[in-house]
């Protein structure tokens, strides 16, 4: 059945039907169809437009249609050009007439606006779950770390010495902040659009208040042409699903790194690794190397859809039509790529040993052994050159300045005394750090239960 034909008087092409049909694709959101136009019904009842047994009949006939997708008894096929279309022919094949009443003070074009809106919101909310989940997961690997001791890397080359909690916390802060843009765009994506017609509104008597009430939204669109062209909530939701991925990018690129020959900071565990179909001593990182991969992907969806927007007079234009399926693609990819990150990060075990190691050697303490002389009136640029120096040596000899002799270290300034190696140890270069976001084990204790407080609450 066609919600439209009256006009015409000659059958659409099959393959011009074929090209704008989108059953294939929007079939995904029959729920919110069905919920949405038993929301509709509802509310032309409450103004007279319906009889109440009208209004009870079409109910019923929705959540029968509603229940048979759900039980595979009713299969969504291709004989409709969009699930609005197979819902409603459906109903009125159950019902009789009185389901033709169904698309009373109503467009496919506010329905649709509808539904899009309520599928977002839906995935919203799951990946709002999701980012939890995986927090929750860092929290746990924080809590266990907060005397692991590796380096801090700037430009790839070590820096200064952190701890794995720390290092880790960096990602909580940024998933975090994804967790924000969900109740952001959720908070400002909730208005309903249903009731706004084609794009100028109906004569019927609608409430549209109380259908936004039904549905869960804070209220209705302020305007009708806006409420069938808007798009804005769908490209934030592909905007902070592309920086989701970016965090979860860099975090995978990290762990690719760490988990390589040279690094061996991390293993990854057996069921998230593959081997070589060559090569058999390989442990192949690939699980993070396909999400790395599939950023490159959100990334599209949210270019393609701002490129469909850019050049739309109001107000609905079919070019809107293709919102959906590389949005719905982005929003299964980022799911799966939270879940399959959360296992993979759970399960890797850490070797503390080699981080230790791998800080103690590359001089992430040498600021310290700066800081010493500071401490001791030296001035700091002098300070910079003296150790600058004492690497230089270290290097020539192909050791580290915690196991440089004393000596060596007076020949180049006077100032040094034993207690230069317990000022430059790994723990002391920590733990002396305890401003808010520093990585001793006090700031970190305290920001962890900032974590656990923000992670309760929620």
């Amino acid at each position: 059945m066609k919600l439209w034909g009256g006009r015409f008087t000659k059958e659409t092409d099959q393959m011009v039907y074929e090209f704008q049909s989108s059953i294939n694709f929007d079939k995904r959101f029959y729920a919110q169809d069905i919920s949405g136009s038993i929301a509709h019904v509802t509310m032309l009842a409450k103004q007279h437009i319906l009889t109440d047994e009208e209004r009870d009949k079409i109910i019923d006939g929705l959540t029968g249609i509603k229940e048979d997708i759900d039980s595979g008894k009713l299969v969504i096929g291709q004989a409709q050009e969009d699930i609005h279309s197979f819902v409603e022919s459906h109903l009125i094949d159950r019902v009789g007439d009185v389901g033709k009443k169904l698309h009373t003070g109503r467009s496919r074009n506010d329905q649709v606006a509808l539904d899009m809106k309520l599928y977002t919101r839906e995935q919203v909310g799951e990946v709002d779950s999701l980012l939890k989940e995986l927090l929750t997961s860092l929290l746990h690997i924080m809590e266990e770390n907060t005397e692991t001791y590796m380096p801090g890397f700037t430009h790839l080359q070590k820096a200064q010495p952190v701890t794995l909690a720390h290092h880790f916390g960096a990602y909580f802060e940024m998933f975090k902040r994804d967790r924000s843009r969900m109740a952001d765009i959720k908070k400002r994506m909730n208005t309903c659009p249903l009731g706004s017609g084609a794009l100028a509104g109906t004569t019927y008597p609608l409430d549209r208040e109380y259908t936004a009430s039904l549905l869960g939204f804070d209220g209705p669109t302020l305007n009708s042409m806006d409420s069938v062209s808007d798009r804005d909530y769908l490209i934030e939701f592909l905007s902070a699903l592309s920086t989701i991925m970016m965090h979860l990018s860099r975090f995978c690129e990290e762990i690719i790194i760490w988990n390589s020959n040279e690094y061996r900071f991390v293993e990854i565990d057996d069921a998230y690794s593959t081997g070589s179909s060559i090569m058999p001593q390989k442990k192949n990182p690939d699980i993070a190397e396909l999400l790395r991969g599939k950023t490159g992907r959100v990334y599209g969806a949210l270019m393609s859809l701002l490129t469909t927007m850019k050049g739309l007079p109001l107000a609905y234009n079919k070019d809107m039509q293709e919102d959906k399926e590389m949005a719905f693609d982005a929003m299964d990819t980022v799911k799966g790529c939270l879940i399959l990150f959360n296992g993979m990060v759970s399960t890797m075990r850490f070797n503390k040993p080699v981080m230790a190691a791998s800080a103690q050697n590359g001089f992430t303490n040498a600021t310290d052994a700066a800081d010493y002389l500071v401490n001791h009136s030296v001035p700091f640029r002098d300070a910079h050159g003296i150790i600058g120096q004492l690497v230089l040596l270290c290097i020539e000899k192909n050791i580290s300045l915690d196991e440089l002799p004393l000596e060596e270290y007076k020949k180049i300034s006077p100032v040094f005394e034993q207690d230069i190696y317990e000022a430059i140890s790994l723990k002391t270069c920590v733990e002396k750090r305890l401003t808010i976001g520093a990585p001793g084990k006090a700031a970190m204790d305290s920001i962890i239960t900032i974590y656990k407080n923000y992670l309760t609450q929620e």
